[in-house]
């Protein structure tokens, strides 16, 4: 997908928040993205950023292997703006002295606005340089750091401080480089896109221009220039985000599409059922095709539960089982393929999220998962990928859903893993395992939709643990299978908190799970948030 022309660049090192300054500045429509702390100088200046955000992180810029900059991007003119570590990293660069704390400030501050005495009088309420236009005193920010600024560099000036931060907030006039000690990324910072928004659109001259319906005429003229009149196959889960890329797709290419619904095995009760008939009956007939390809679109069915099944046999770690799902799933495509004519293309529903949890963009961080749709694949692979979706959030790709007509119902669907149950199942599969989760699942999730808390949730599924205990049912000793059920309320996947659901409602659901799924006798229900776990255990 080409980038908009006005963009902000966010460098990531290390910050657990990261992803959330993405999402505010997409929200205020201009669009952002994240890359590695040490991306080289000359891919920042291809990409032409109208700015630059230094993340937050956990390092201190005194650590021998703290992360660093090419210190060429403070000579590139463009504007930046450092938070928490990237404020730090500024000082450090110019000259300044950091304070190796050895207690953490964390939580809520009192932002104190400095004015520039250097105004006149009539001038003095304009908040110095822009970044606290309109940002009210006494503003509460969210503080989350160790280390802090105790002298400035030449050239800087404090333009904001709070009770226990001198220098909560500085700047660099000749250079156009801001620093804020406090997160503006969080909610907590009550004014913090108002801040943001000061420097993206104010500081930085980005136009807001990030919606939908230019993402959608964007991508369909750049699929077109990209395949031209080679044949292209969709993976449809039948899920959103690979519907959501099918019908996308579609409405470039019309016919030269052919989509194929692959049933791993490792489904939901009745999924791939549902799915063919959903897209059949459903989305091939009233869809309002706004663009410029109507018609139907075509669907292939592969029952290749077999397959995946054996070759998961005996593993047991999730990245062995992801992989070996992502292996296999391009096995079964490019046999499906070879039975159809000029196939070059592959489209995927591969979303931000997944890029960002697979692909360190942390330098020397750890990944924290390998989603089976990225890391995944294999390098033998014959086709060329499309990803139409890669650098959107799930509510940015249900916006962009409804703008190409397909039904909100649909479009509001949880989200479901393209590993599906193999992660969800902790441990080796089997078809005796995943019976039993199939059938907790669908109690599950149908009981949330009887109760009308279905859609009062992000996202909702039953875990299958590899732990058994001892229960007593109908007088008799019972050693069965741990049930867990999870449900989280999010925006967009990369953060989120556990479900507060109601504790009668829970405990009818693990009664109906108990009598009636074999193999189990006792559920649980996690309360954590994510971070620091993920939403899917595995």
């Amino acid at each position: 997908m080409d980038r908009p022309s006005d963009k902000i660049l966010i460098l990531d090192f290390g910050s657990q928040y990261s992803q959330l300054i993405v999402r505010k500045i997409r929200e205020l429509g201009v669009f952002s993205y994240i890359k590695p702390f040490n991306t080289p100088i000359d891919e920042i200046l291809g990409d032409n950023p109208n700015g630059i955000i230094f993340s937050g992180g956990p390092a201190s810029v005194y650590s021998i292997d703290s992360p660093k900059v090419d210190e060429r991007i403070f000579d590139i003119n463009l504007p930046i703006l450092g938070i928490c570590y990237g404020l730090q990293l500024i000082v450090q660069h110019f000259g300044g002295d950091i304070d190796r704390s050895a207690q953490r400030e964390f939580g809520r501050a009192e932002l104190q606005v400095s004015f520039d005495n250097d105004l006149p009088a009539t001038l003095k309420l304009k908040r110095q340089a822009g970044l606290f236009k309109d940002v009210s005193n006494n503003s509460i920010v969210w503080m989350s750091h160790s280390d802090k600024v105790v002298s400035l560099p030449k050239d800087f000036s404090v333009i904001a401080s709070t009770l226990n931060s001198d220098f909560a907030a500085v700047w660099n006039k000749k250079e156009k480089i801001f620093g804020l000690q406090f997160h503006p990324e969080v909610n907590h910072t009550t004014e913090g896109k108002k801040i943001l928004q000061n420097f993206v659109v104010d500081i930085c001259k980005c136009n807001r221009t990030w919606q939908p319906k230019n993402f959608i005429e964007n991508t369909i003229t750049e699929i077109k220039e990209k395949v031209g009149s080679d044949k292209v196959v969709c993976a449809l889960s039948g899920g959103v985000d690979s519907t959501v890329s099918a019908v996308l797709v579609h409405e470039a290419i019309g016919d030269n599409l052919t989509c194929i619904h692959i049933d791993n095995g490792l489904m939901r009760k009745d999924e791939s059922k549902n799915v063919v008939k959903f897209f059949q009956e459903n989305l091939h007939s009233r869809l309002p095709h706004r663009y410029e390809c109507g018609g139907q679109v075509k669907l292939r069915f592969v029952d290749a539960s077999k397959i995946f099944l054996e070759r998961l046999k005996g593993f047991e770690d999730p990245e062995d089982k992801r992989k070996i799902i992502g292996n296999t799933f391009i096995d079964v495509i490019e046999e499906e393929v070879s039975n159809l004519d000029d196939v070059k293309f592959l489209v995927q529903g591969t979303l931000y999220p997944d890029v960002i949890e697979s692909v360190s963009v942390k330098g020397p961080s750890s990944v924290i998962k390998t989603h089976h749709n990225v890391g995944g694949l294999p390098e033998r692979m014959k086709l060329t990928l499309i990803e139409p979706l890669r650098e959107l959030f799930k509510d940015e790709v249900r916006l962009i859903g409804k703008e190409l007509g397909i039904s909100e119902e649909f479009l509001n669907r949880h989200p479901f893993p393209g590993p599906g149950l193999g992660v969800r199942i902790l441990g080796e599969i089997d078809e005796v395992k995943l019976e039993i989760l199939r059938e907790a699942d669908f109690i599950f999730i149908n009981e949330l939709n009887n109760f009308g808390i279905y859609h009062n949730v992000w996202q909702a599924f039953a875990v299958l643990l590899p732990v058994k205990s001892v229960g007593v049912m109908g007088d008799e000793r019972t050693y069965e299978n741990t049930i867990v059920l999870r449900a989280v309320t999010s925006t967009d996947g990369m953060t989120a908190d556990w479900a507060k659901l109601d504790q009668d409602f829970l405990q009818h659901v693990s009664n109906r799970i108990v009598n009636e799924v074999r193999g189990v006798n006792r559920v649980v229900y996690d309360i954590t948030s994510k971070p620091p776990a993920t939403i899917e255990w595995e």
